[in-house]
């Protein structure tokens, strides 16, 4: 796995500010917090555009003429009816029913293109390819091979279309290949901020390249150089939920938060189906990711606990945080938080190591649309 991102000097240049990011023992990989200025990087993404460098995603290349009918086979989403020119969300299940990978499938004609968080491309090359006996399919880690950045922002099809120098357009969950600075791109529409959100994945020897391009192409678009951080407060505002950070490998899928998203309950057997079905069968899980509306202005952290009126014992945990712009830098979070009390409009206290506050619950993820 490429540990440096062939943007890291320009980055640099920029004056980036790096920290690790790392799951387990798995080997950390360095990513670009703030670039130009937090404050300056969040407007632009609200406002114009930002390019975000993205060395924490793997990329897998599933080919043959059959991956298409092997994937149904054994991701949970519906694939039947998957065509060129289309992306799809869905969960990789072990026997057990837990999330063993959230994946982001890209077909393009020739090969479905998967794009998971870098710590587990290996793992899923393997256990994919543990299921493969006759069928025509072959399952490649191409995270050393291939790098992805993203435009985040109202301006960001602007941007991609003048650096292709030809009209691009793509709805949310619709993807195509486009070429920029003479190298073949493929690109598929995300908005995980609430704004536009375009996923680019290029090859890793054109990568400083492309980004270079996109710069100039956004030269007159307002767009800015952002670090993971500003989007980060962008995506607990918009409540786009991330595996290790808010579920992972423990979790079922009705405990992520974005279970319709990823699972199909109408189509055939898959791993780990059994499981699935019966919790929904049973009509609830035994916690689930919800969003915490927070009434004070103190900072929660990652693991702050949630207790209810009168009660030592937690029914809930923090597990991203941040202070919204948005909403006039009030505290916001995302949660996991325990039956008989993620229900929306729940009053819960949490508790910080600077004090407790109230918190509701909310029967969604996603904050108020901006004015």
């Amino acid at each position: 796995m490429a540990r440096n991102s062939p943007n890291r000097k320009p980055l640099e240049e920029l004056g980036a500010i790096y920290a690790p990011y790392g799951v387990g023992e798995s080997e950390p990989i360095d990513v670009a917090q703030v670039v130009e200025g937090l404050e300056p990087e969040y407007h632009a993404l609200r406002t114009a555009c930002v390019l975000l460098d993205q060395p924490t995603r793997g990329a897998l290349e599933i080919t043959g003429d059959e991956r298409l009918a092997f994937l149904n086979n054994m991701l949970t989403q519906e694939l039947k009816g998957f065509e060129a020119g289309q992306s799809r969300r869905t969960f990789w299940l072990s026997r057990k029913g837990r999330v063993d990978a959230d994946l982001r499938l890209v077909e393009t004609g020739e090969r479905i293109w998967a794009d998971v968080d870098a710590h587990r491309a290996a793992y899923c090359v393997e256990s994919l390819s543990a299921f493969v006996f006759a069928e025509d399919v072959e399952i490649a880690d191409r995270t050393d091979a291939m790098h992805r950045m993203s435009l985040h922002g109202p301006n960001a099809l602007d941007v991609l279309t003048a650096a292709c120098s030809e009209t691009v357009d793509l709805d949310e969950g619709a993807a195509r290949e486009v070429t920029i600075a003479g190298a073949t791109v493929v690109v598929d529409r995300l908005d995980s901020t609430g704004e536009i959100g375009l996923e680019l994945l290029a090859p890793v020897e054109h990568a400083a390249i492309v980004f270079g391009a996109l710069r100039d192409a956004g030269a007159d678009h307002g767009l800015r150089v952002a670090g993971w951080h500003a989007w980060n407060i962008a995506r607990i505002e918009a409540g786009t939920a991330v595996y290790f950070l808010d579920y992972g490998p423990d979790s079922i899928p009705q405990e992520t938060g974005c279970f319709e998203s990823r699972v199909s309950l109408t189509k055939g057997c898959y791993l780990g189906q059994e499981v699935v079905a019966r919790l929904h069968s049973l009509g609830k899980a035994k916690q689930t990711l919800v969003g915490l509306e927070l009434d004070g202005t103190l900072q929660p952290m990652t693991g702050d606990l949630l207790y209810r009126e009168g009660s030592d014992k937690p029914v809930g945990a923090v597990t991203s945080a941040t202070l919204s712009p948005m909403l006039g830098d009030r505290p916001i979070a995302l949660a996991q938080v325990r039956s008989g009390s993620y229900e929306s409009g729940t009053p819960l206290t949490l508790r910080t190591g600077d004090g407790a506050m109230g918190a509701t619950v909310r029967d969604t993820l996603a904050l108020p649309a901006r004015a």
